[in-house]
């Protein structure tokens, strides 16, 4: 039997991301056979209750707005028999979002039920103590500047705490989505942060950054998608204004690098930033030199870009972060109908 502790953020999206939702029902059938047990600390319980309201909520928020911008497009579109059928069947989907937003709160209230009856941790002085430490020492997860990181270390200290005073031959697994916080920084995000990876192992103590390839490793028989079918789900791909959002905030992490770098440059005085009439005297060269007006207008775009993105789409990310926000980019825009590598900003 595997004992797993799922982290708060994993519980949320299962809720707000319909995708996900068929593991709720997964995880339940594995505690049900008893192939796992969940472990839940008092901190994730407090933390799924105080936000739930919150997740429901914007599950609507963010279907309503989709179909009244679709509404919007299609009235603007020529006049005809198809467009009013279209636009009493859009009206038809809006009357339905509170139902969308039931189906939520039911998932939010699944997971709920599941929290109650699994093995409910209370944090040990013991575990607090820790917890203080990586603070005092900036380790993770509080190698993040300005990032109060004690919920999430006294999780992780509750998990280790556990495993510690497990029996031989039990098994253990924690889930989380919190990849910027608990996975190793430069490299691969499976595994985790090396302040942490003393508290995990191959067999007895396991790191997983989706609850799916947590399931494949208890009993892969649960996602394969027979079963998915006998419990009446179906996996759809994602729909194209998923992708270009995807795609949107991509290009603005390019660009907000892109831009960083320029700031660098400007600072270190391998870029100068000139007047117009300087740019045209230096022959436009735009490798070594930036009209100030341009330049402004980068800063203001820059500072709008942070608050849109939030700190943890902005950086500062390594290479290999990079590598794979331009390797993302680089594929969506290969499915829409670029050319590989096209990586304008």
């Amino acid at each position: 039997m595997f004992h797993v502790m799922i982290d708060t953020s994993v519980w949320l999206d299962l809720a707000e991301n319909q995708r996900q939702t068929p593991l709720i029902d997964v995880v339940a059938e594995l505690v049900k056979e008893k192939q796992i047990t969940l472990l839940i600390p008092q901190i994730v319980l407090t933390e799924f209750k105080a936000n739930r309201n919150r997740v429901a909520a914007r599950s609507i928020k963010s279907l309503s707005t989709h179909f009244n911008l679709v509404k919007e497009a299609v009235r603007n579109a020529p006049a005809g028999v198809q467009k009013e059928q279209v636009l009493t069947y859009l009206s038809d989907l809006d009357h339905r979002i509170p139902i969308v937003g039931a189906a939520a709160n039911g998932a939010l209230d699944q997971i709920e039920v599941m929290l109650n009856k699994g093995v409910v941790l209370k944090t040990s002085d013991a575990a607090k103590l820790k917890a203080a430490d990586r603070a005092l020492y900036r380790k993770a997860p509080f190698q993040h500047e300005g990032k109060n990181g004690m919920a999430d270390a006294m999780i992780i200290e509750t998990y280790f705490e556990t495993v510690r005073s497990g029996k031989a031959r039990e098994r253990f697994a924690f889930v989380t989505h919190n990849k910027n916080d608990f996975s190793l920084a430069g490299g691969n995000q499976k595994l985790p942060h090396l302040d942490l990876a003393g508290g995990f192992s191959k067999i007895k103590s396991m790191y997983f950054i989706t609850l799916a390839d947590c399931i494949r490793k208890v009993d892969d028989i649960y996602l394969d998608p027979e079963f998915m079918k006998a419990l009446g789900y179906e996996f759809e791909p994602r729909s194209l204004s998923e992708i270009v959002d995807a795609m949107d905030v991509l290009t603005e992490q390019v660009w907000y690098n892109r831009h960083k770098n320029l700031a660098w440059a400007v600072k270190q005085k391998k870029v100068k930033v000139v007047t117009q009439d300087e740019w045209v005297n230096a022959g436009s060269n735009n490798s070594t030199h930036i009209v100030d007006s341009v330049w402004d207008g980068a800063r203001r775009a820059a500072v709008d870009t942070f608050k849109r993105l939030g700190k943890a789409k902005c950086g500062p990310h390594d290479d290999f972060e990079w590598g794979m926000i331009n390797g993302k980019l680089s594929t969506i825009r290969w499915i829409l109908g670029d050319d590989w590598d096209m990586l304008d900003t």
